[in-house]
């Protein structure tokens, strides 16, 4: 091994749209070590959430994330629901679904423009989110705005979707559909795309288990996992659709997957709208009073994989615990298995192709002294402290065992 150098990503760089630290250990071209650090996003939204009535935290948690500001509340609502045991009406499940189905259509319609921007097809960037414009101006029509939606509430959703709004989301629809084919004939077709993406930052189905990646990042390597199929919430199971997955697990794959979900949304948004019209006029609420002590778990499909929020309520009107899992803190691990080995060129590639969010991602760990209030602990130092018990333990059994 050569001389080896230190190429810092970030934590401002222009590939990164959040501040995020990524430090390439490089031996010529070639990435053979990489370290990542976290924390610059750390806003406490967790004990923030504690401070609010159950129906203020809406309005928190779709706040984690721009692009998934549907997915947080969908995870929140279900922890909730599920500790009342509230049955929400079946329109409110229809209209939950056509929310989320869009969120999931202009995330991935950002990430096919972001992708061709890094790969130097600045047509693609442009087409891409030209063609999204029509889904935010949709979100704005339903709900108000074109993110941080303000739809869900819990036992249902704030605002009806009438025969007006669905007629021009048909309209919508039918457009992104013949745009989509654009798309997917512009990157399928492209020789230089083939060459530049296939065989680049793969992951093995292994891969993806050890890290415990999700959403398309782990259907591009034929893991063949959805919440949405596997833990049916909303409607996912009133409708017709399939889960998209692909073998060769690299970044063409992952493409090819987030390309083609946009076909399953569309038609599960078309079908939700042709049921919301034959159930005809319907409650989109149920009437919630008081959310009992219990805890409570909800889960959904973000566009970037599985969102998980623990709620845990003692009676009162905030919740006395939330805990939030977004799918990229487990899918940005997968870095320093598809970046080492690579050229540098890769890495920026490699590093976008798992759709990375780093503020949905954050975490910030510390402990400190209650009487005195001095640190005494960060992350690092408490994983050290659980190594050494592990290492501790680990001897004195190999120890027996002689």
């Amino acid at each position: 091994m050569g001389k080896i150098t230190i190429v810092p990503i970030g934590p401002y760089h222009p590939l990164l749209e959040e501040p995020e630290f990524f430090k390439l250990y490089c031996d010529g071209e070639i990435v053979v070590d990489m370290e990542w650090e976290t924390g610059y996003n750390h806003r406490g939204i967790e004990k923030i959430c504690e401070s609010k009535t159950f129906e203020q935290v809406f309005y928190v948690v779709e706040r984690i994330c721009g692009i998934c500001s549907t997915s947080h509340p969908f995870a929140y609502a279900n922890a909730v629901e599920s500790i009342g045991g509230v049955q929400i009406p079946v329109r409110a499940k229809l209209i939950r679904s056509i929310i989320g189905e869009l969120e999931r259509i202009h995330s991935h319609l950002l990430w096919v423009g972001l992708a061709g921007h890094f790969l130097g097809y600045n047509t693609l960037f442009m087409w891409a989110w030209k063609y999204r414009e029509p889904v935010l101006d949709m979100f704005e029509i339903i709900t108000g705005n074109r993110n941080s939606y303000a739809m869900f509430t819990i036992g249902g959703v704030r605002r009806d979707i009438d025969e007006t709004k669905a007629a021009q989301l048909l309209k919508v629809l039918d457009d992104v559909k013949t745009k989509t084919d654009l798309l997917v004939g512009a990157v399928m077709d492209d020789p230089v795309i083939h060459a530049r993406l296939k065989g680049v930052g793969t992951l093995t189905a292994e891969d993806i288990h050890d890290f415990g990646a999700v959403g398309p990042t782990a259907r591009a390597s034929g893991v063949d996992i959805d919440v949405r199929r596997d833990d049916p919430y909303a409607a996912y199971d009133m409708v017709k659709w399939k889960v998209i997955t692909a073998k060769e697990g690299d970044i063409f794959a992952k493409a090819e997957v987030r390309l083609l979900e946009l076909y399953e949304s569309i038609s599960i948004i078309q079908q939700c709208l042709q049921l919301i019209k034959k159930e005809g006029a319907g409650d989109i609420k149920t009437k919630v009073k008081e959310i009992p002590p219990g805890i409570g778990i909800g889960r959904a499909e973000a566009p970037r994989g599985e969102v998980f929020h623990f709620v845990k309520s003692d009676g009162s009107n905030s919740p006395v615990r939330h805990k939030i899992l977004a799918p990229s803190y487990n899918c940005i691990t997968t870095f320093r298995r598809s970046c080492i080995g690579g050229t540098i060129s890769d890495a920026a590639i490699a590093t976008a192709a798992v759709d990375p969010c780093y503020c949905c991602t954050e975490r910030m760990v510390q402990v400190y002294d209650y009487k005195s209030g001095k640190r005494i602990m960060n992350a690092a130092d408490l994983i050290k402290l659980s190594q050494q018990k592990t290492d501790e333990l680990r001897t004195k059994i190999l120890a027996k065992g002689q």
